[in-house]
């Protein structure tokens, strides 16, 4: 047998060896489902409320980063925010009214304002701005009056804090 040959024997037989590794694995035993999933994927329909400082400029949730803003720039839109025309009962009942079976609301995002009362820092709803309330508690009450579900979505990324790791392009602005 020639040495090109058995070059050739060697790639077949290495390439039959990893085709075989290559192929897709079996899929994993299907898992269950737990309570709490179960009942989401069957409420199938929900409200997903995006509201923060951001609303003000009326631009979407990523305006600090897409107008390049400053962090300190950024804060003083607090100085100016006063929902005073929300009405938790009436975004309840807007929500039972359409057939939806749960309300999820952002509660901080990677801007770093908390729209909660919180002692881990006063930029939040209640200490920053002239509102001085807690709209997340106003609405947690009334959708367990009105019977729905609420959820929060908590950003644990956040412009505002110093140690944040800006990943990709966002928040470079932002210190």
């Amino acid at each position: 047998m020639t040495k090109l040959s058995i070059t050739a024997l060697a790639f077949v037989l290495a390439a039959g060896h990893f085709g075989s590794v290559l192929q897709a694995a079996p899929p994993p035993a299907a898992r269950s489902e737990t309570t709490q999933q179960q009942w989401f994927r069957d409420a199938k329909f929900g409200m997903f409320i995006h509201w923060g400082l951001y609303s003000e400029l009326g631009q979407g949730e990523w305006v600090m980063d897409k107008r390049g803003m400053s962090a300190a720039e950024y804060e003083k839109l607090a100085s100016r925010f006063n929902p005073t025309e929300f009405d938790a009962a009436e975004w309840v009942a807007i929500a039972k009214g359409a057939g939806m079976k749960y309300i999820t609301i952002i509660s901080k995002l990677h801007d770093g304002f908390a729209m909660f009362a919180t002692r881990q820092s006063d930029y939040n709803i209640v200490d920053a701005t002239p509102y001085k309330k807690d709209p997340l508690k106003m609405l947690a009450d009334e959708c367990h009056k009105q019977g729905l579900k609420i959820f929060f979505d908590y950003s644990q990324l956040d412009w505002h804090h110093p140690d944040y790791f800006p990943l990709g392009e966002t928040g470079h602005s932002a210190h």
